[in-house]
């Protein structure tokens, strides 16, 4: 028997890669815990992480801007999504600039910044070696981030910098 959680957790992860899905196809998912999946949805909606959309021929789900950082959370939580962590040599260097009346998006980015192995160089200057950049790419867009959030992805870091990183990350 799966947990309310194991239920919430999918719905968003099928959401995460989707626009929308239909009421129907979830309550589907698993036919004998129907009742389990209808209160799933309605604690992430109750949470606003997801919302109902409604047209003439059905009902939708779709994740809201608090559903999609959860889900990129989500993903760094999954071992199994873990990206190759044999260095190729580049490194992500992420900016973030966010105001201070925006400071729980700010707080958000930095907690999955540091969940995918970022380091903080200088106040909103992020470095890693892994690459990850793709996800933060998809987050910038997500949230609307066009000038707060710069991803740079270089190969070029002055020497005394290098040696810095590489005990920073134990290389």
């Amino acid at each position: 028997m799966s947990s309310k959680k194991d239920y919430s957790n999918k719905i968003l992860k099928i959401l995460g890669q989707k626009t929308a899905v239909s009421l129907p196809e979830f309550r589907n998912l698993d036919v004998e815990n129907r009742y389990a999946i209808t209160r799933s949805l309605k604690g992430l909606r109750d949470a606003g992480l997801i919302e109902n959309i409604s047209s003439p021929q059905n009902e939708y789900a779709r994740l809201t801007k608090e559903g999609k950082k959860k889900v990129n959370t989500l993903k760094l939580d999954n071992d199994t999504t873990l990206v190759n962590i044999s260095w190729d040599g580049l490194w992500r260097i992420i900016l973030l600039d966010l105001p201070e009346d925006r400071k729980s998006e700010r707080e958000s980015l930095r907690y999955l910044l540091k969940k995918a192995g970022f380091v903080c160089l200088k106040n909103s200057a992020w470095i890693s070696p892994y690459p990850y950049e793709h996800l933060f790419t998809n987050i910038k867009k997500d949230l609307g981030l066009t000038t707060e959030m710069m991803i740079i992805t270089t190969q070029f870091i002055d020497e005394e910098t290098k040696k810095f990183l590489f005990d920073a990350f134990g290389r």
